[in-house]
């Protein structure tokens, strides 16, 4: 028979039991938590890849103060972007988060990645695949055929307030034929594949052992480990006069003038990385992130102090489209600028509904140490 402890035996096994407990909650409820991962991990990188080290950052949408510098330099005999002048409301306040280190793609997923990944899956996309009339039960018959959205300049000036001047349901595009059924990637083997959907962005993730970012990472990422500068590459749109980003030149959208090198999408790598090594965080194509999109998440988020590594809300709200399920979108693209739509600035944010591709979406990828 086992001997009977002590009775300040008892005692000092009750306050280590008392003890662990406290310290399981306090470990539960991230009252004393790991270590931000900050150091690079051991060993070879993956391919392609760059290490973000983790940090905490002051996360959201441009200042007054930016937003005034923005528009006094915009050209005054041109249209100027509503959201320059109300504050980009859906990205605000400005938050503290930290997040842990991981590896980002440095850059958008390449026509040639993504081809690969099909021969390897026979994966069919959204875009290649019929539309069901359950899903849209509103739709005309000519447009539940397999298809994307896309850009196409009107040849005239047109007002900024309907999007469906510029904007088509264009049977047959995809991302193998980015402008309908008779288009091709002939010598786009660079471009970022576009035409993707939320769940095509998931399953190449998923295929190539990746995940898609989340708004805090890419907004980390995209940073560069600089606190609140307008853009990746600094606080001047254009420094020294050099071309730091594919955007819209002209008079929008009627007139891409290209002054930056490109009409319509670029090749990745065809401006400056930002500080970590990552290209074309503004600009060019916009990037899914794995947030749900509502437009106050970041009035709650603030509400909380520091959050440490938020994965977002846990279902999607936009007033504009109340019933659509929508995930958030970053970086701008090559249809961003100051007459329209100036979300090539860092900390503001976008959304897509998550069945829908279009001819300016894109993504990358990340991954865990």
């Amino acid at each position: 028979m086992l001997a009977s402890r002590p009775a300040w035996g008892n005692h000092l096994f009750m306050d280590l039991a008392r003890l662990w407990i406290f310290v399981g909650v306090m470990l539960a409820v991230g009252g004393c938590s790991r270590p931000v991962q900050v150091q690079t991990p051991t060993g070879a990188g993956p391919i392609g890849m760059v290490w973000i080290p983790g940090g905490k950052f002051l996360m959201g949408g441009p200042t007054e103060e930016v937003c005034q510098k923005v528009l006094k330099a915009a050209d005054p005999g041109k249209p100027c972007c509503s959201l320059l002048q109300s504050g980009f409301a859906d990205a605000q306040p400005a938050h503290e988060v930290e997040v842990d280190g991981f590896w980002m793609d440095e850059t958008e997923v390449t026509n040639a990645e993504f081809r690969k990944f099909i021969e390897a899956t026979h994966y069919v996309t959204v875009a290649e695949r019929k539309p069901r009339r359950e899903d849209f039960p509103g739709a005309a018959d000519e447009l539940l055929v397999p298809g994307s959205v896309c850009f196409q300049a009107p040849d005239h000036p047109v007002p900024l307030n309907d999007f469906t001047a510029w904007w088509r349901y264009l049977p047959g595009a995809c991302w193998e034929h980015p402008f309908g059924p008779q288009s091709n990637l002939d010598g786009k083997a660079d471009f970022p594949v576009v035409h993707v959907a939320y769940e095509d962005a998931a399953a190449y993730a998923k295929w190539a052992g990746k995940r898609l970012p989340t708004e805090s990472e890419w907004e980390w990422a995209a940073r560069g480990g600089r606190e609140g500068e307008t853009y990746p590459w600094g606080n001047e749109f254009r420094p020294g006069g050099k071309w730091m980003a594919n955007t819209w030149q002209g008079r929008f959208p009627n007139m891409d003038t290209g002054e930056d090198g490109w009409k319509g999408i670029a090749p990745v790598r065809k401006y400056p990385a930002n500080p970590y090594g990552l290209y074309d965080l503004s600009g060019n194509v916009w990037e899914w992130c794995s947030d749900w999109y509502r437009p106050d998440t970041y009035m709650g988020d603030a509400k909380q102090g520091l959050l440490r590594n938020p994965q977002g809300p846990k279902d999607s709200f936009d007033p504009e489209e109340p019933g659509a399920k929508k995930r958030v979108h970053r970086g701008g693209s090559f249809l961003c600028s100051d007459q329209f739509c100036a979300r090539y600035i860092l900390g503001t944010r976008s959304k897509g509904e998550v069945s829908t591709g279009t001819s300016h979406l894109g993504f990358r990828c990340v991954k865990g140490p």
